[in-house]
């Protein structure tokens, strides 16, 4: 029975996993902005506008539940989100260097191994684990993860030697290998925030439980939280860049008005399929009993899966040789293994 559940939590935290790997596509529709205006609308759609929503529509009288949960884990909660906003900035940097399935498999595999690892040693919930055999399987698919992402960096590495910089700036038209590769180690670093995050907010997830929210999304309250701080990041920053670059102009002023209505459309939608994620892995994750931050790996795992097949669909892969072709596939059916190893571990 357990298993079954957790299963089920896993299969709503791949759909998640789904939208999180399908949010960047909506930002190639996007003509004549700079990076950090479609950045800022994207962020105040996902930041704050769409969870918003969510705790109006399926969480009605959320602001009392912050009521009843001390003032420390709230500021801890927000902060971790301030945090956060500088990993995903960084990751947006990734995205845009490296391209969609390059950026993610380097990102988001740091923040799996660390998002995963560090939330139980602060709490000691790991050290519970591994008095079990659920704790070395968890490792053990920790291992597994950092692998199938180290094979897809290696791809990565493989085409940009192989492909000549034309092919490269027709699939990703700013590629720069160095500079997405620092941005996805800062990724690593930082993104890892809002797992710590949720886990520092379960005080607020259990209030929301006593008052009687239904338990698939007793974890809203927790992202608005997060994400509020996650915003003030994205805000300073892209109207820092907005003045610097002389960009900000872009919110008001194109050509062509049909384009201007379509790049905020584009640029929301980018919000939308990014903040959805939270809504399932909010929901997957309440079907992890105890050990909740195993959600974090399997999120992080798919999630690299889905963006790597967009981006061969965008054919950001086109050139590569048949030997990267198939490192791509053979890490792809690792990090999946290592989801299922991560997600089953926690029943054991």
């Amino acid at each position: 029975m357990i298993f079954q559940v957790i299963l089920t939590g896993i299969i709503l935290i791949a759909a998640g996993a789904f939208t999180s790997g399908s949010f960047a596509i909506p930002f190639g529709k996007i003509k004549d902005w700079k990076w950090e205006s479609y950045w800022l609308v994207y962020s105040i759609s996902a930041y704050i506008v769409f969870p918003l929503l969510a705790c109006l529509i399926f969480a009605p009288g959320f602001l009392s539940i912050y009521r009843n949960v001390p003032n420390n884990v709230i500021i801890r909660v927000f902060l971790l989100g301030a945090v956060y906003g500088i990993g995903n900035l960084s990751f947006g940097l990734s995205l845009r260097y490296l391209g969609i399935s390059l950026g993610y498999s380097l990102s988001l595999g740091l923040m799996l191994a660390i998002g995963t690892l560090v939330p139980p040693v602060i709490d000691g919930r790991l050290k519970i684990m591994i008095d079990s055999s659920g704790g070395n399987l968890l490792i053990i698919g920790v291992l597994v993860a950092c692998a199938g992402i180290g094979l897809s960096g290696l791809a990565g590495y493989l085409k940009d030697k192989a492909m000549p910089d034309t092919e490269k700036k027709k699939a990703v038209s700013e590629f720069h290998f160095v500079k997405g590769l620092f941005a996805a180690l800062l990724v690593g670093i930082t993104g890892s925030a809002m797992s710590l995050g949720f886990e520092q907010g379960i005080p607020v997830v259990e209030s929301a439980a006593q008052a009687g929210f239904n338990p698939l999304f007793t974890n809203l309250p927790v992202m608005l939280l997060l994400l509020s701080g996650t915003l003030i990041t994205s805000i300073v920053w892209c109207i820092y860049l907005g003045i610097r670059n002389n960009s900000l102009s872009d919110f008001i002023v194109n050509k062509i008005p049909a384009t201007l209505a379509l790049n905020y459309l584009f640029a929301a939608l980018a919000g939308l399929l990014w903040f959805s994620q939270f809504i399932l892995y909010g929901m997957g994750r309440s079907k992890m009993g105890k050990f909740t931050f195993t959600s974090w790996g399997i999120l992080m795992a798919l999630t690299i899966v889905f963006a790597t097949i967009w981006g061969i669909y965008r054919k950001e892969w086109k050139g590569a040789s048949v030997k990267t072709f198939i490192i791509v596939i053979v890490a792809m059916i690792i990090i999946i293994g290592s989801s299922f190893m991560i997600g089953i571990s926690g029943s054991l």
